[in-house]
């Protein structure tokens, strides 16, 4: 079987790899575990990151207002212990006594509507209770052992904050603010202390921190000791001197960040800390990291698990098609157990094929072999009509039809490989220019053929008249390409092929190239483009036959045949013919071409009273020139008027102009939109009374054409059949 038949024939085999495919499933598997990981990750660790952003931006919007707060406390706290230095000046111990009473209600009224204060003391030098706030009159109390006193006299007169202890006078929970007054002289007269409730200032973070137990707020000296801290520090416990939270309090900065571990409950926190005014006081906000990443882990594991549900049906969708893939694999191993089945029901099938091809062969020589018998047919009836007196023309048309018949069946017989061949030394440049007007006459007038041949080309050894024949097939089909007109060029000259860059032997060629600006063919026609019997004409118009030879009759010689195609540009046909390696005659006579006879008048007209036909009118519809020659020829001898049309359109339209007829006989294959049995159906249609035979070579069109109720004469058919259907009962 040939590559061509293999490539139309031949179902590929689908393939499976299934070990690909589990490998495929399982890299997809591996993705769907690996991307939402990575996924989750690069999530994870943005969100971290932005959740350690907003701690830090929550304690530092915290620490601020607590700055706000502490700073105006402080203020009205400085201002306080201001209006009591002044008001008491250089008064001496005795007379703030002998004026305690006035103080008292003085220093209350002062104290009472600020709910910070605790209470208002003035202390003598000594660290003698002398006047208060809360009491009239005043305890006998002392303190000059205590730290704030005893700093108040080192400072004078900046004022001292003192770290919490509990009032002696007062017993609240509280820190002071202590002022030592300054003599004009110098001299230390005492000190004035406020005392201001830490519970004040932890209410004040408490609603601050909203319930949040992962905030710390506190207020701080400069040295790092505890003024305020919310929640309370446990025991007491100060922070350590030497921390990074301290060390900037003692580098007198006015705000930054930390992250550090508490040196008080060893918890680790974002700080954000702010110097309070120009006080040696810091407020400080801290955040817990473990509360963060806490937030942050029960965060990611709630996107994990719904990023898992997805996730989930992906897993499962796989482990369903891994199962698919194993009984697939199953399956296709028994299904290949049946291969060898289907593979030889396939081949009885391209048997059939085959076989239906050889009817279409058989259908189409028997409709041309038809024609041409008819055409013997009707001019030897012609000739017996005549007594064969008088009968060259139509001898003449019976050796054309036989030489038609010849050349089908050598046609045939090429294609077969079956023709006996007549090898002989040819000069392609002389055989080439005997045969351009054969070729020329093949084409129509709007088509230009030329020819451009080289120099010195070298002889081969073929079958002239099969090469002339494959020329001819070749300029029908360029010619056919082009229905508006254009150009065919032939040229000839030598060619050495190298087998590595083409398909073709190495060796030394004459090529013969036939290029037209045709419309070109399309790849899939290109491909069976010699492939025998296949065409892209409609079913009565080609029999496939045509390159078919043109490639046989180049392998005949030795040679082949290649053609290139481009849609819309053009068709090029090369022959490639063997070089004739021995010696060539010094002159050479080309084969001369085929040299049709010219047509006789086929027509002979008898006086129609010597034949009881006469006055017959009869409408001939056929396209075969000489059948229809033959057919007329006969009718007029036997009388009848006979008018031919070529197509069963013009013969539709000739009787709907209202001409009428005795008879309509008529072929039923013809081109055109319309064959003879639409004609004949439009006939019975429309004029049921109208006499009508129709004829054929097809035998599958005989049985179309029965349900019409005509007469239907099969080619060749006798002459006498037809005039008894004109006639019946007359004798001829």
């Amino acid at each position: 079987m040939s590559s061509s038949e293999t490539a139309t024939l031949d179902l590929p085999l689908p393939t499976r790899n299934f070990a690909l495919t589990r490998r495929v499933l399982l890299l997809v598997l591996a993705a769907s575990v690996l991307i939402p990981l990575a996924c989750l990750s690069i999530y994870g660790y943005y969100d971290i990151q932005r959740r350690y952003v907003d701690a830090e931006e929550l304690t530092e919007r915290l620490s601020r207002v607590a700055n706000e707060h502490a700073l105006k406390v402080l203020d009205l706290n400085q201002q306080l212990e201001a209006r009591v230095v002044d008001m008491l000046g250089d008064s001496d111990d005795a007379n703030i006594t002998s004026r305690q009473e006035a103080l008292h209600r003085t220093l209350d009224d002062m104290s009472g509507t600020l709910p910070q204060v605790a209470a208002i003391s003035v202390f003598s030098a000594e660290g003698v209770l002398l006047a208060n706030s809360r009491f009239y009159p005043a305890p006998s109390v002392s303190i000059a052992d205590r730290d704030d006193f005893v700093s108040a006299r080192a400072v004078a007169p900046v004022t001292y904050f003192s770290l919490p202890l509990r009032g002696k006078v007062a017993q609240s929970d509280v820190f002071t603010t202590t002022m030592g007054r300054i003599s004009h002289d110098g001299h230390f007269l005492g000190v004035v202390s406020i005392a201001l409730k830490r519970s004040y200032f932890t209410d004040f973070y408490r609603e601050l921190a909203a319930g949040d137990q992962a905030l710390v707020i506190g207020l701080y000296r400069r040295d790092g000791g505890i003024l305020v801290r919310y929640p309370a520090n446990p025991d007491g416990t100060q922070p350590t001197t030497n921390s990074p939270f301290t060390n900037a309090f003692r580098n007198n900065e006015l705000y930054g960040r930390l992250q550090m571990s508490s040196s008080i409950d060893h918890v680790e926190r974002v700080l954000a800390y702010r110097r309070v005014g120009d006080y040696p006081l810091y407020v400080a906000t801290g955040y817990a990291t473990s509360v963060i990443e806490t937030y942050w882990l029960y965060h990611l594991m709630l996107v994990s698990a719904i990023a898992a549900l997805p996730c989930l049906a992906i897993w499962l969708l796989i482990a369903f098609s891994i199962r698919r893939v194993n009984a697939e694999q199953a399956a296709w191993e028994r299904w290949q157990a049946e291969v060898a089945t289907r593979l030889s029901m396939e081949a009885s099938s391209r048997q059939l094929r085959r076989m239906g091809a050889l009817g279409n062969l058989v259908a189409n020589v028997a409709h041309d072999f038809n024609n041409l018998l008819m055409v013997v047919a009707s001019n030897m009836e012609l000739a017996r009509h005549k007594h064969f007196n008088d009968v060259e023309s139509e001898v003449l048309a019976v050796e054309r039809a036989t030489s038609g018949a010849e050349s089908l069946a050598r046609r045939l017989l090429s294609v077969a490989r079956k023709s006996p061949l007549k090898q002989e030394l040819l000069d392609p440049t002389a055989w080439l220019r005997s045969v351009l007007d054969t070729v020329r006459a093949a084409v129509h007038l709007n088509v230009t053929v030329t020819l451009e041949l080289s120099p010195d080309v070298w002889w081969v050894t073929a079958d002239h008249v099969e090469l002339e024949l494959a020329l001819v097939n070749i300029a029908v089909n360029a010619h056919e390409a082009m229905p508006h007109g254009g150009r065919i060029v032939i040229r000839c000259q030598n060619a050495r092929v190298r087998g590595n860059e083409t398909d073709i032997p190495d060796g030394e060629y004459v090529l013969v190239s036939i290029t037209d600006n045709g419309e070109g063919m399309p790849d899939a026609v290109l491909r069976r483009a010699f492939e025998p019997l296949f065409t892209t004409k409609e079913r009565g118009a080609g029999t496939g036959l045509g390159l078919a030879q043109v490639m046989s009759a180049c392998e005949q010689a030795g040679g082949t045949a290649r053609i290139t195609s481009v849609p819309g540009a053009g068709t090029t046909v090369r022959l490639y013919l063997p070089r004739h390696q021995g010696p060539v005659p010094v002159t050479h006579a080309p084969a001369m071409p085929i040299v049709e006879k010219a047509m006789p008048e086929t027509a002979v007209r008898h006086p129609a009273e010597e034949h009881p036909l006469r006055g017959t009118s009869v409408l001939l519809v056929e396209d075969n020139v000489d059948v229809a020659a033959g057919i007329n020829a006969v009718l007029e001898v036997c009388g009848c008027t006979v008018h031919h049309e070529d197509s069963a359109d013009g013969a539709f339209d000739l009787m709907g102009e209202g001409y009428s007829f005795d008879l309509v006989l008529s072929d039923v294959q013809m081109p055109g939109r319309m064959n003879g049995i639409d004609l004949a159906e439009q006939i019975t249609r429309r004029l049921p009374s109208q006499k009508l035979v129709l004829m054929t070579g097809y035998a599958d069109e005989i049985e179309r054409a029965r349900h019409l109720g005509v007469p239907i004469l099969a080619k060749p058919f006798d002459m006498d059949d037809l005039l008894d259907l004109i006639a019946p009962g007359v004798p001829h």
